[in-house]
This record gives structure tokens, sequence and C-alpha cells, in this order.
């Protein structure tokens, strides 16, 4: 071939890839116009963001409707608080204006609609409903006395959910069994009853190979105690079965609660038990809406619903048989709802998770619980302190191979650890430091954190209803600690004046009290003799 020859199919390589950059750009150009947005969750909105938001919001509807719109209140004088009230007090008082304020927490309603309605009227609907939803809660946080959780505020992923809602005749609502309470919202129950009295929802209670047999039992009772339709179930463990990997068992209980039960109620699912539980609820669903004459679909539709990363697309791949939805540890994978057949009778729907405004709970409990993202925490001693608070000392110690500073004998032997002993204990142990020497407690804090998700640290909770003798029977407190090591503590022998003159020193020499003294007595050594002039 000679030297100024072209081949055609040269030419044409680089002309198709020419021609796909120009396609790329045009269509960027043409989705920053349209003004679109990726769908994101957003649970973090600064004041400014919240005040801009309104503002454009409330003059739009000024401009659609002349006199409706009222001006928002703003309250300047937030700071404000009451004082000479002890932390006990206020601590019922918050309980008492919680309970009063539990009917005002729900989940944002579908403003009603017609199939006439057009793309402008329906939107403009929604967002005016989404918009005196926020007002409501936004009164609520003007209460010194609530402490609103961090909830969603992007519309679009609640719209994800009103059609999930709309389009499931059973509503899968997906918990961590360590903590199942933590996790359900009530109102999401008695919002699906509004929008179809013949849905059923089912508590989906995923992870339950994390819990002890005994522990099972207690929520079987609550559940069935209080009507709640409940599974336990284990996504990683259907997960395992399938592609036939072996999965260690996380709990070595005593003989008398290590005993395998037959009781349904209380065991945990497998793959195959979970869909025909799910084919019979269904079952039973048509013919609830055949008996009523309500003529609807034959496939019945399962809408799988809950907070971000508590196992819903690993429960549907898990079900489905192989990987049709994307699985990670960060919550907020999941950006639009997806159908799934199974079956001709029996198809699956997947909501993006949403994180339900609650009292119940603060911003680090979310951080710990894997609600909110481990990556974006700011303050990670708080987010460390609820783990600390809920893992027993020992198990720590036995878990990370490390020993953590015991209490002083002047302090409380059952506190639990301080955040910062377990961060510097862990990073001393594991090599963690810094650029400036220190120890590396941001990147302990996310490894402590993300072992407190996944379960390698193992916590649960009791139901609120046990009672002191049920705790005595099983010999656990709720934190997981046994009560005959908690006794046998409080039976120590006395302490010694010189435990108690040493504890004192080495505080003084902690805090920098003993150098002062040594300073005095050193400082005539360090002076020098004036020399004699001859």
């Amino acid at each position: 071939m000679g030297k100024n020859e072209k081949t055609s199919l040269g030419r044409a390589l680089v002309k198709h890839h020419n021609h796909a950059i120009q396609e790329t750009k045009e269509k960027g150009k043409q989705y920053k116009s349209q003004n679109k947005k990726v769908l994101e969750s957003v649970t973090e909105v600064s004041d400014i963001d919240a005040i801009i938001e309104q503002a454009e919001e409330a003059e739009r509807l000024f401009a659609i409707h002349h006199d409706s719109a009222t001006p928002v209140p703003i309250n300047m004088d937030a700071g404000s608080s009451s004082s000479g009230v002890t932390a006990k007090e206020w601590k019922e008082q918050r309980m008492r204006e919680e309970a009063l304020h539990a009917s005002s927490l729900q989940v944002p309603r579908r403003p009603p609609w017609t199939p006439k309605m057009n793309v402008e009227q329906l939107d403009a609907n929604e967002k005016q409903a989404f918009l005196s939803w926020r007002r409501k809660l936004a009164s609520l946080e003007e209460n010194e006395k609530l402490v609103l959780t961090p909830f969603e505020k992007n519309l679009d992923i609640w719209r994800q959910l009103w059609r999930v809602l709309e389009r499931s005749d059973l509503i899968v609502m997906v918990v961590d069994a360590r903590d199942p309470l933590f996790y359900r919202c009530p109102d999401l129950e008695a919002y699906a009853r509004e929008i179809d009295e013949h849905k059923e929802t089912m508590l989906l209670v995923n992870k339950a190979d994390l819990l002890p047999p005994y522990v099972r039992e207690k929520w079987a009772e609550y559940f069935t105690r209080n009507n709640i339709l409940f599974v336990f179930w284990s996504a990683k463990a259907a997960t395992a079965t399938l592609e036939g990997k072996p999965l260690k068992e996380q709990w070595t209980t005593a003989p008398e609660t290590s005993q395998k039960t037959d009781d349904p109620a209380v065991k945990v699912y497998g793959r195959d038990e979970l869909l025909d539980r799910l084919k019979f609820e269904a079952q039973e669903i048509v013919k609830t809406r055949k008996a009523s004459a309500d003529p609807h679909r034959e496939r019945v539709v399962v809408g799988f619903v809950g907070y971000p990363n508590v196992g819903k697309s690993s429960t549907i791949n898990a079900l489905v048989g192989q990987k049709r939805t994307g699985v990670t540890s960060t919550p907020g994978k999941t950006k639009h709802f997806q159908t799934l057949i199974i079956s001709e009778e029996l198809m699956l729907c997947d909501c993006p998770g949403l994180v339900f405004p609650s009292f119940s709970s603060s911003r680090y409990d979310m951080i710990a619980c894997g609600v909110l993202p481990i990556d974006r925490m700011t303050e990670h001693r708080e987010a460390i302190k609820v783990v600390a608070e809920r893992v027993p000392r020992d198990v720590i110690d036995e878990v990370y191979n490390i020993s953590l500073p015991r209490p002083k004998t002047y302090e409380s032997r059952f506190r639990p650890p301080l955040a910062s002993e377990l961060l510097r204990t862990y990073c001393l142990s594991r090599g963690y430091v810094a650029a400036s020497g220190l120890p590396d407690e941001t990147r302990a804090a996310r490894q402590i954190l993300k072992d407190y998700i996944d379960g390698k640290l193992p916590h649960f909770a009791m139901p609120p209803e046990m009672t002191r003798d049920d705790e005595n029977e099983t010999g656990e407190t709720g934190d997981g600690s046994s009560q005959s090591e908690v006794s046998g503590e409080a039976r120590g022998p006395g302490l010694g004046l010189d435990q108690v003159l040493d504890d004192l020193s080495s505080f003084d020499l902690a805090n920098g009290i003993g150098y002062s003294k040594k300073k005095q007595a050193d400082s005539h050594k360090q002076q020098k003799k004036p020399q004699r002039k001859n």
C-alpha cells in the first residue's frame, strides 16, 4: 500500500467517532436546556435553600391564585429556650410533646387526580400539597421541645412512593431485625389503607439471622399481640444458599437458647418459603376483591418499601434468583421504582428508599443504622458514641481483639466506653495515623460504623413492652450483656484507700495538675549561682 493512500475503513471509523461525539454534545445541550436534574435523595437542606424554595413556590402560587398565597412566618427567636429545667424534666416534657403531635407526623399524601388532568395541573397540585406538608413539619420544628430528624425533602422521590402504593396490592415494608420499630412507619400503613381498603401491609424483618432465637420469639409475641403481619427473613442467607456459599453462624448462644424451633412464626424463611407466603397473601387479596365485586387486574403486584439500606433490592434479587437491581452498601442506590415479573400471578415492584420523618431518633442514630451515608458525616465521635452505648464492652474487645480502658474507681463501673477511648484504642491496634501524626479517628470511625451495620458487632433491641420478668427469664439485658456479669461486678470487693489515691494521682497527671509541684521543687536546681566579682 502506498504512502499517500488512505483506506476507506480508517476514514469510516474516524467519521463514525466524530459523529458520535457530536451527538453526545447535542444531547447534553438539550438535556441542560430542559433543566432536568438527576433523581437524588435530599435529606439535608440548609436554611437559605429552604427560604429560597418557599419564596419561589409562594411567588408561583401567587401568580396562579392571587388571593390564596399567605406569608410564611419566620421565627427570629429560635435560639430562645426555657431555663431552670432539669434534664429529666426536659426529657419528660419532650416525650409528652411527641405523643401529643404524633398524629401530625404523616407521610405526604398525593392530592386527588383524574385522567382528564393535564401534566401542568397535576404537577402544580402535587407541588402545592407537598409544600403544605413541608410547612406543617416546619411548624413542628419551631417547637423547642421537639427535635425532628432529617427526612426526605425531594418531591420526585415521594412521587415514586405514591406510584408504588397505587400499583401494589400487597405492601411489604422491609425493616432491620435488630431494631424493627426504628424502621417501621405506621402512617405509611394507614396511607395504604386510605388508597384502597383491600391493601395489606406485611412487615418483612430482614437480617433476622443476626438475632438470637429467644429474641425472635419476643418480637414474634410483640407482633402477634399488636396484629402486625410479619415474616422473619435474611436476604444475605438466601443469596448465599443460591450461590452455594457457606454462611457461618452469627450467634454462639447457650444450649437452652440455641435449640431450633419448628414454630413458623419464629423461624427464618427461605427463598421458596417466602415466595409461597407472598403468593398465599396475594391470593387472599384476590379472593377479597372478587368477593367485593371490585374489578381488578389478574396479576397481583407486591411492592417493597422502606428506609434506605435495609435490603429491599437484595431481597428482590434473592427472590428473582439473579441480580436484577443494583445493590450497594451506600444508601440511595435505587433511583426509580422497578417492576419484575415472577410468574403469571405475581409481580414485584421495588421502590427507592425513603427517610420518613420521625421524633424517635437523632441524626447520629440514623448514621449508625446506615440510613444516612457514612461518608457524609462530619462529627464522627457522636456516631461512634451510639455504637459504644449499644454494643457491650466485652463484645467490642473480643471482636477487635483490643483492650479498652476500664472505668476508674471513682466512675460508674457500668458506663459504656467513651467514643474517644474506642477510636484511639482501635487506631493504636490497627496503626491508623493521620498526616498530622495524630490517630486517624475519621478512618477508624468509618470502619467501625461499617462493621456495626454489617453485623460484625452484634447488637439488638428488645420489644418495648418487654417486662423486667421477661429479662430475668432470658438472663440478658437490652444491650445483650448478661445480668450475671453485672451482678458479679456489683458484688465486687470494696475500694481501698490506696486504690483511690492512685486513681486520683493518675487523674491529676492526665489533666496536667501534678506537674506544677515538680516544677516548683526542681526550680532551685535550674538557677545559676552568681559569680563572684574579683
